[in-house]
């Protein structure tokens, strides 16, 4: 009865000290004294890399799941939790928008998303929103100037909260001082994007990865993750899944851009 719940039931955050040789042993010592002769690591990029060293260090058979709402590891098309947070992230910019519309402001609402804009970006693509501001496009667009049209009586553009964006206050700020004529509000919804129920297509992908987490344990498979690319269980090394970077899709912005219109 835990497939409904959001988080981890192990209770399980970073460890300063298995970032150290000695606390990788007291980690290595547990695992020998419970009986416990293999690992499934559910995580992002810093999760896999903690996996990644310490499968190469005790030689011990480890599997990863990719565990990240970011959908910014490479090997896998979507990634455990990123459906969820983009329904919250949906909902919530629905919401807002009802207020944005009745009283003719442009709201910045920042998602998470501190190096990959797929938040972002399909976020606003599902909302409907004006424009996304994502860490992948360096150069900053001014957005306020040249993409919205007068005929609309509010705008909501979604900015991954990314030093590289500077932020949504940042933007809300340079806006206010350059463009006093618009009503300009902030909204982070912070991390109410990384808690709630799953949403089914996220139960359907960890069920599926689970399952082949397994099958890839008595494989003698080892120092892989998971992923599901174009609908097919894949195994990719910890390297790759660590090292190589996810593409965000750029026709995805020229979308985007089409809609806003």
């Amino acid at each position: 009865n835990i497939i409904q719940l959001g988080g981890t039931i192990l209770k399980t955050a970073r460890c300063q000290e298995f970032k150290t040789p000695e606390g990788r042993k007291v980690a290595y010592d547990t695992l020998v004294k419970e009986g416990i002769d293999a690992l499934v690591v559910i995580g992002g990029d810093g999760t896999l890399t903690g996996a990644r060293i310490f499968a190469t260090e005790y030689n011990y058979p480890i599997v990863g799941l990719p565990g990240t709402i970011d959908n910014d590891l490479y090997g896998t098309d979507t990634t455990i939790g990123y459906d969820t947070a983009l329904n919250t992230i949906m909902d919530a910019v629905d919401k807002i928008r009802d207020t944005a519309t009745s009283h003719e402001r442009l709201f910045f609402i920042e998602v998470m998303g501190r190096d990959a804009g797929f938040l972002a970006l399909n976020g606003a693509i599902a909302t409907g929103a004006e424009a996304a501001i994502i860490p992948e496009i360096s150069t900053e667009v001014d957005l306020i100037k040249n993409g919205f049209r007068k005929s609309k009586n509010s705008s909501i553009v979604l900015v991954a909260e990314s030093p590289i964006t500077g932020g949504a206050m940042h933007l809300a700020e340079r806006v206010q001082k350059e463009y006093p004529q618009y009503d300009v509000r902030v909204t982070i919804l912070g991390h109410i994007q990384r808690g709630g129920s799953p949403t089914a297509h996220d139960r359907i992908l960890a069920s599926r990865m689970g399952s082949a987490a397994i099958d890839a344990l008595l494989e003698d498979q080892r120092n892989v993750m998971i992923g599901i690319r174009n609908n097919e269980i894949e195994y990719i090394p910890f390297n790759k899944a660590i090292k190589n970077d996810k593409p965000i899709d750029r026709e995805l912005l020229n979308t985007l851009r089409k809609l806003s219109i």
